[in-house]
């Protein structure tokens, strides 16, 4: 059976690996393991008792809640059906969740627990399609009389009855699945707009796959750390499809709060996430160099040079001193090499950021201290990843180059187009916007990017993000936030200037981080509001705008800038589920305190 679905690929991994772990999570402080037959073992009742609940060939399933392996097992199982997948964002409100299982027409959701259960009952008479709600945790939900309701070990219980009548049934349901079959709907962040449904056919998936492991080195051996949510593609990328591919052991984070523990304790081979995580370790860091002893102190600030010196040359393909071997090996002793095991990287070889450009000076520290970062580019309607730069062809502020079986040119504007087996297979139950984002079987990506003379690519922005000042001149605004993000002080900053005399910045501050500094600084404060308007906090501000002024021209350098008095919230539609900035919306709902800061109230 030629393994040309992630279902077949499951298959052969039951084979393969059988005794092997494929999962692990935390219960209550203890890992537990679940082997690669025991997951078979779990899909294939979960598919068999979906099947007794009606689950037919090209049907829906949306998937609601925090990722765990039953998550994994649901969506495996459902593409085991030849049904399709869609997942929603365990941070959608009742409203987003109902727009999505609508428009996407699932007649059947798993959710995780009574959090989840009660979004969807709030919307259910809106959704006429549903069949079933099928609950992972039912804590809470005993007492509920909804006939919707069944527990997830209830539809196991189900799938185990079938399978004892028809022992080679799910074999068969397996080998049936279609490399042209759509495997997964995966919705946009809707920075602008609804969220559209990208339909990726297992064909897409695995052309993925067979062009990325041409550039990372995938081996059964390999951890993976779980702790995005499963409907990112990013996530589904590295939880699912690249365990599917080479057999890897996922281990799922208990909370994005917990991450640095739970990577600390797992010691990752590998390691993809977005720029933000990057960030909250890298401002984790400075501030424990703060806090600590002068000889620590003096430590990082002797060490970290030469860490940046010799990243560089390795960077540019130098052939690296002797001396400035020495004096590397000296300081990874003495400050990389705890610094990495205290971030839980000492075993990492790969190592990606992706979904977001990631700021330069970020990546010059990580690789600084021994943890070559590479950035990727990609997007869902791509399968996932389409650019990653190869051992040897890292380069800051670089996205590489296309992996096998992409094809990649500029458009006359400086867009992004792309072709090739990868590309999705349109938006679904949207044919206009498919017509637009696909044009003579060319990707029209939205990005505007910069080829050098290797064909490497580097991104300039989102075409639509892009600021022409009123002076006429192009500014991209994600360099100049991303240089402001590198601050452990400055969480979000959202750069305004179109068609405006000169740039400003509305800045919203790293809670944790600013508060530990004023505590340190004998600063009172009650509350976020109180510590963001204050005048000393707005000195601190200052300082880190000031230096980010000093790395651009002037033109691109901030004049004015103003400190949000709250939290950037996804609630108030101002961050989608993804935590990105929805600029449109905040330039509308800041429009008078914009308007203040040109004079034009």
């Amino acid at each position: 059976m030629e393994a040309d679905t992630i279902p077949k690929l499951f298959a052969r991994n039951r084979q393969l690996y059988a005794e092997r772990v494929a999962l692990r999570e935390k219960d209550l402080g203890i890992w537990q393991s679940t082997t690669w037959a025991e997951y078979w073992g779990h899909v294939c009742r979960f598919a068999l008792g979906l099947k007794q609940l009606g689950l037919q060939r090209g049907d829906k399933l949306a998937i609601l809640g925090d990722g765990c392996p039953q998550w994994l097992y649901a969506d495996l199982a459902t593409q085991c059906s030849s049904a399709v997948t869609v997942g929603i964002y365990p941070t959608d409100v009742a409203s987003q969740v109902k727009y999505i299982i609508e428009n996407s027409e699932s007649s059947f959701v798993v959710t995780k627990d009574q959090e989840q259960v009660d979004k969807v009952l709030e919307v259910k008479d809106q959704l006429p399609l549903l069949k079933k709600i099928i609950v992972i945790d039912m804590k809470g939900l005993r007492r509920y009389r909804e006939p919707m309701i069944i527990s997830f070990q209830d539809v196991e219980e189900l799938g185990q009855e079938l399978q004892r009548q028809q022992p080679h049934l799910f074999e068969e349901m397996v080998s049936s699945t279609r490399a042209e079959d759509v495997a997964i709907i995966v919705y946009t962040s809707g920075t602008t707009g609804q969220p559209k449904g990208a339909m990726i056919s297992h064909r897409g998936v695995l052309a993925m796959i067979r062009g990325l492991s041409q550039v990372l080195d995938f081996r059964s051996t390999d951890a993976f750390v779980s702790a995005m949510p499963l409907c990112h593609i990013a996530e589904r990328m590295f939880s699912l499809i690249f365990p599917m591919w080479a057999g890897c052991t996922v281990n799922f984070a208990e909370s994005v709060a917990t991450l640095q523990e739970d990577v600390t304790e797992i010691s990752p081979t590998a390691f993809l996430n977005v720029p933000r995580i990057w960030e909250k370790m890298h401002s984790n860091i400075m501030i424990r160099i703060q806090d600590s002893i002068f000889f620590k102190r003096w430590i990082f600030r002797a060490m970290l040079p030469i860490g940046y010196r010799v990243s560089e040359m390795k960077l540019e393909d130098k052939p690296i001193p002797l001396h400035w071997k020495i004096l590397y090996g000296i300081a990874y002793l003495l400050l990389f090499r705890p610094l990495r095991n205290h971030l839980g990287l000492l075993e990492a070889k790969i190592l990606v950021s992706g979904a977001a450009p990631m700021s330069p000076d970020l990546m010059r520290f990580y690789h600084a201290i021994g943890l070559p970062v590479r950035e990727c580019y990609g997007m869902t309607e791509m399968s996932g990843i389409s650019v990653m730069p190869r051992n040897g062809e890292i380069r800051i502020g670089g996205v590489g180059k296309p992996i096998h079986g992409v094809e990649l040119k500029l458009a006359d504007d400086g867009e992004i187009l792309q072709r090739g087996e990868l590309v999705f297979e349109g938006y679904y139950g949207n044919p206009e916007a498919t017509r637009e984002a696909i044009v003579e079987g060319w990707l029209h990506t939205g990005d505007v990017g910069e080829l050098d003379e290797d064909g490497s690519l580097r991104i300039t922005d989102r075409k639509k993000d892009i600021i022409i000042t009123a002076g006429g001149k192009n500014v991209a605004p994600s360099e100049i936030e991303n240089s402001l993000k590198f601050s452990p002080y400055i969480k979000e900053a959202i750069i305004i200037g179109d068609r405006r005399k000169f740039l400003s910045c509305l800045i919203q501050i790293e809670l944790e981080n600013v508060a530990h500094w004023a505590q340190n600084n004998r600063i009172a404060y009650t509350n976020y509001k109180s510590l963001a308007t204050h005048p000393e906090v707005r000195k601190l501000i200052q300082g880190e705008v000031d230096k980010t002024n000093g790395n651009f021209a002037r033109v691109e350098q901030i004049k004015k800038f103003v400190i949000l008095d709250k939290e950037l919230d996804q609630d108030d539609e101002e961050l989608t589920a993804t935590m990105k900035v929805k600029r449109a919306s905040i330039e509308k709902k800041y429009k008078q305190l914009i308007d203040s800061i040109y004079g034009t109230n």
